[in-house]
Parts: structure tokens; C-alpha cells; sequence
């Protein structure tokens, strides 16, 4: 390539040096919020319009607002903003301490933190979108924190590994979708070979979630939690929207509206707090709005400068045999997931040339659209600034981003049972040949 491979590798130079300054700075102080992670954005999006001096520097910034103002970047901050003012109003009206105390009044205190991620995990696999699920159950396990004693990290930790279950599995998800479509199976093989990958995950995260919990509270017989049936009604409606596939914007409106008009009701709040309420949630979501809106940009100004060519580039040369590709189309679909912190961005960007190389190397098409699948999932759940990871920190404005990754059980595990199973499975091609 030579000097055009310079030029490529240099336009990774953003995303590694907001990697460097964001997550080094948090490992070496062991506090993330030490360096905000907007500043640390801000920092790599100056960086970002310095670099490519061939191209005018207007061009960089008219390309760097294409791709803050992109509709999906749009799309996600307006939903942001309604998730932001759901959660505030509901709370408010009490909502969220009727379901939690409506749990505990059932459940043994240890079973509610697996339980929440049984539950994520079904939500997300029946409406296919880890935001909708992220939206609908974090504000329950705030909640549920709150009166249980439970570390919030362990509880949105649940939240979102269940989150990217669904988001891995679901024949509606964005990515399960552009998997199956790249390399041309069927959803229902894909679904088959990449279930087969995530249950061990799934049933050990569970019981390693239920042997973490340690809630303060201890339930008695004689202990009584109030709730209202009428109050957990809004989240009821949004679960329900949400499973009958209703769009996320519906649904949002329509939790608001029910939390408002119950709120009113009962006197949770008068019509000024109900308006100070929304207020108050539009606000809290003005960081994350403005983080997506960076991260767009920096994303644009990557691709303008070959940043994500240069990577395919290098890594299709290192394939030599069938468990190297395999292993190579894993590593390849995370590190454009890293560079764009989009698992959909990452499984299309990737797909066509994970195509070719499983084509040369006479890769099984379910299989290989299983390992894009799961491998974006699961790095997705792991990196501070992916969408889903941001839904989360968009509601749960109290801890970081390292709160909730290092009991991400779930995430890690996929990522290392798919490793194990790549190996697994070429050991037995090579039995089955030795055989002949």
C-alpha cells in the first residue's frame, strides 16, 4: 500500500488516542471519572480535523457534522432524551419503588439480580433491540439497588448483558440481519449455530449473578413492601409495546403519558413538578446527546481517512488457514467495533470481507455469520462508549462506565466460548481428516 497504507493507518490515530487517554487514565487512577469521557471525545475530534492534510479543512469539518448529524445519530439522541424524561416522571410518580418492592415482596432478595437478567435476556430477544431493553428495565434496576443493597453496577451490569443477548440472537436484530444477509444463510441456521455459543454463557453469567448478589435487606415473613399495581402499570404498558413490536418512540410516548396522567391522579406530583420532572429528565441527558453527537463525527472523519480500510487491509493478509480465518474474521469484526462502537457498523463493515475469506477457506456461511454476530455482541457490552453501554449511563447517571463492566459476566463469557468453540472445532476437522 505504502504511502496510502500510512496515510489509512494514520486515520485510526483518533480512536486510539481517545482509547489511550479515556480508558488509560482510568486504569492508571482506578477513577474513570477523573477524565470525563466528553472531554476525552472532544480531545480526539480536534485531533480527528487536524490529521489528512490533503483534504481542506472545511471539507473535514463539513464531514465530521454529516456524521454527528447522521439520523441514526439523531434517532438516538431523541431517544435519549425520551427515555431521560420517562425515567424521571415515572420515578417520580413512584413507579419504579412499586415494581422493585412488588419483586421483593415475591422473590427471595438473592434471585432478583439473575432473575433481572433472565428477564432482559427475553425482552431483548422478542423486540431485537438492546436500547428498547435497556430503556424499559434500568430504571427497575436502579430501583431495585436502591432498596436491595445490591451494587447498581451489578444490577445494570444484568440489564445489559441480557440487553445483548437478544441483541446477538433475535431474527428482528439490525445485526442478526446484515450477518445473515453478508454471507448468505438462513436466520434460522444462524439462530441454531449462535445459540449453541451463547447458553453456556447465558446459564453461568445467571449463576454467577445469583452468587454475587449480597443484599443487605433480609426478608422476613413479617415484613411488608408497598406497592401499587396502578404505579408499575406504565412499565407493564412499555414491556408489552415492546414485545408486540410497537416502534420505540410509540412506546416512550406512551409510558409517559400513563406515568403523567397516574402521577396526576393519585397527587405523586402536581402539574408544575410534572413539568420540572421533564425538564429534569431532558437534562439529564444532555452529556450523552452530546457524546453521540462527537462520536459521529470522529466515526466520519475515521472512514474519510481510511482508518477502517486500512484494518480490513491488514488483517485479511494474516489468514493462512480455516481456523485463522475464522479467528480473524472474530478479531477483525471487534476492533471496527472499537474503532465505531457500533455493533451494526461493525457486522456490515466487516461482513463482505469476512464473505470473500470465508469463500476462499470453504467456511460454513451459519457459522461464520454466528461468529460476526457474536463477536461484536459481545465486545459491545464491554466498551465504555457503545450505544448501548451509553443507554445505560444515560439513565444510571451515578456510576461509570467501569462500574457496570467488570460484572458484565455475560459479554466476556461469549467472547471466550466462541474462542474456545473456533478451536473446539478445528481440533475435530483435524481429527475427521486423520481419520480418512
Amino acid at each position: 500500500m505504502g504511502k496510502d497504507e500510512k496515510l489509512s493507518g494514520l486515520g485510526l490515530f483518533p480512536m486510539v488516542l481517545f482509547i489511550v487517554i479515556y480508558l488509560g487514565n482510568g486504569l492508571i487512577t482506578k477513577d474513570l471519572k477523573s477524565m470525563p469521557v466528553e472531554v476525552a471525545f472532544l480531545i480526539s475530534a480536534v485531533v480527528s480535523l487536524m490529521l489528512n492534510q490533503k483534504v481542506k479543512f472545511s471539507k473535514k469539518v463539513e464531514t465530521f457534522c454529516k456524521g454527528g448529524g447522521n439520523s441514526n445519530i439523531i434517532l438516538m439522541s431523541l431517544i435519549f432524551i425520551l427515555a431521560g424524561v420517562f425515567s424521571q416522571i415515572s420515578k417520580e410518580m413512584g413507579a419504579v419503588s412499586s415494581v422493585v418492592n412488588f419483586g421483593l415482596s415475591i422473590f427471595p432478595s438473592k434471585i432478583l439480580i439473575p432473575a433481572l437478567f433472565i428477564i432482559s435476556c427475553f425482552l431483548s430477544l422478542a423486540i431485537g433491540t438492546s436500547v428498547g431493553t435497556i430503556v424499559a428495565l434500568t430504571p427497575i434496576a436502579i430501583g431495585l439497588s436502591e432498596t436491595s443493597g445490591n451494587s447498581l453496577g451489578l444490577c445494570c451490569a444484568a440489564v445489559l448483558g441480557g440487553a445483548m443477548f437478544g441483541d446477538n440472537l433475535s431474527i428482528i436484530s439490525d445485526t442478526t440481519i446484515v450477518a445473515t444477509k453478508t454471507q448468505g444463510c438462513e436466520m434460522r441456521d444462524k439462530f441454531k449455530a449462535n445459540f449453541k455459543l451463547v447458553l453456556v454463557p447465558a446459564i453461568v453469567s445467571a449463576i454467577l449473578f445469583y452468587l454475587n448478589s449480597n443484599p443487605v435487606i433480609s426478608l422476613e415473613d413479617n415484613v411488608f413492601y408497598n406497592y401499587s399495581l396502578l404505579k408499575m402499570l406504565p412499565y407493564v404498558l412499555v414491556l408489552i409495546a415492546a414485545l408486540a413490536g410497537i416502534d420505540v418512540f410509540i412506546v416512550l410516548f406512551l409510558g409517559i403519558i400513563l406515568s403523567a396522567i397516574i402521577g396526576l391522579s393519585l397527587g405523586s406530583f402536581s402539574l408544575r413538578e410534572l413539568i420540572l420532572a421533564t425538564s429534569k429528565g431532558i437534562q439529564g441527558t444532555g452529556k450523552i446527546v452530546i457524546i453521540v453527537i462527537l462520536v459521529g463525527g470522529i466515526i466520519e472523519l475515521v472512514k474519510l481517512n481510511g482508518g477502517l480500510d486500512y484494518v480490513i487491509y491488514k488483517i485479511k493478509n494474516r489468514v493462512q488457514k480455516k481456523r485463522d480465518a475464522e479467528i480473524w474474521i472474530g478479531i477483525l469484526v471487534v476492533l471496527i467495533d472499537i474503532c465505531v462502537g457500533n455493533n451494526t457498523i461493525a457486522v456490515v463493515s466487516a461482513g463482505p470481507i469476512a464473505k470473500e475469506i470465508a469463500d476462499e477457506y470453504k467456511l460454513e456461511p451459519k457459522i461464520v455469520a454466528s461468529i460476526l454476530d457474536t463477536f461484536a455482541a459481545g465486545i459491545q457490552g464491554l466498551l465504555p462508549y457503545s450505544n448501548p453501554m451509553l443507554a445505560v449511563l444515560g439513565i444510571a447517571t451515578s456510576i461509570s462506565a467501569f462500574d457496570i463492566i467488570k460484572y458484565n459476566y455475560y459479554n466476556a463469557l461469549m467472547i471466550v466460548v466462541t474462542f474456545i468453540a473456533i478451536f473446539i472445532r478445528s481440533l475435530k476437522n483435524n481429527n475427521s481428516k486423520a481419520n480418512i
